[in-house]
């Protein structure tokens, strides 16, 4: 039932830009609780990159005096890697196109998070 709502929201969030090509919800230590990636992603690969770039994000923020960790964001040449708290024990991770509206995708990603929190 749960897993059921995790990948209703993952489709909605999917289908709120074009600019977003794949996403998941991954625990903080590194599970896939759901995902809609692309059949060659390896989902181990990325719940694993996922958790280790958190924690680094986490030690980094509070290290510099930066407060608590909100979100992590990864630019490379072929797109964007965006990973965001969903309460205390779950992550929402997006892979998005390399020109992709970001205030729109930071939008959604929230509003993803904050659902995915009260399931979890």
């Amino acid at each position: 039932m749960i897993v059921d709502n995790f990948n209703t929201i993952l489709d909605d969030l999917n289908g709120s830009s074009a600019d977003i090509e794949a996403s998941a919800i991954i625990s903080t230590d590194g599970l896939i609780m759901a995902s809609r990636l692309h059949h060659s992603m390896d989902e181990d690969r990325m719940g694993a990159m996922s958790a280790a770039m958190l924690s680094l994000g986490d030690r980094t923020a509070k290290e510099l005096e930066r407060g608590e960790l909100n979100q992590v964001l990864v630019k490379g040449e072929k797109g964007y890697v965006l990973m965001a708290y969903a309460g205390k024990d779950a992550v929402v991770t997006v892979l998005a196109k390399p020109n992709a509206k970001l205030g729109l995708i930071f939008l959604d990603v929230k509003r993803a998070a904050q659902e995915i929190e009260k399931l979890v």
